[in-house]
């Protein structure tokens, strides 16, 4: 199903791609870090995205698929506006030595099993349970925002080994978690380019 682009996204990407040039990235990363940038205002974000071509390609066929996307907060959820996304969060409680968020993650965890796409732009407590479960996602879009936490979760999400789409810095958010995501849903498939 072909997205209809609003004429003011049309701009703002041209806009984006005069102040960026993202010509050298492959098709996928240069869709993810685009988007990422459009949706912060932040061209930093070109030099601080982690991300492997290789991963999102096989993310992306799983997305494509039918593979559940988890989501950590409502508010991921609702800057993805072409897919049904679990989140668990309302259903958590925190308790000794577990966040609310991170129990989030596993309650989802126990509802979708392996195979899932990850976006987590809130809280590094639900990523950093993610890395402690057998979860074999097909990716995780590793995204939380702070100074606590956030670029510690990131790192281990990256020493993982995991398919994944990270940052090195402290910034972050629901936003562009939802946007990393967003990028692979509106990227076409081989068969919507036929």
């Amino acid at each position: 199903m072909n997205r209809v682009v609003h004429p003011i996204e049309e701009e703002s990407f041209r806009r984006l791609r005069a102040r960026l040039d993202t010509s050298h990235f492959p098709p996928l990363t240069r869709a993810v870090v685009e988007r990422v940038v459009h949706s912060a205002a932040d061209l930093e974000y070109a030099s601080d995205l982690v991300t492997d071509e290789e991963d999102l390609v096989k993310a992306h066929a799983a997305l494509h698929a039918g593979a559940p996307v988890v989501v950590d907060v409502e508010m991921v959820a609702a800057g993805i506006t072409r897919r049904e996304t679990v989140c668990r969060l309302r259903d958590a409680k925190s308790v000794a030595g577990l966040t609310r968020s991170a129990h989030a993650i596993r309650l989802a965890y126990e509802q979708v099993g392996p195979g899932a796409l990850w976006v987590i732009g809130n809280a590094p407590t639900a990523l950093e349970e993610l890395l402690t479960l057998d979860a074999s996602p097909a990716l995780v879009i590793g995204l939380p925002v702070g100074f606590v936490g956030a670029v510690e979760s990131k790192a281990a999400l990256r020493e993982s080994g995991l398919p994944a789409v990270s940052n090195v810095s402290e910034k972050g958010g629901s936003a562009v978690a939802a946007a990393a995501l967003n990028a692979l849903l509106y990227h076409p498939t081989s068969e919507e380019t036929l």
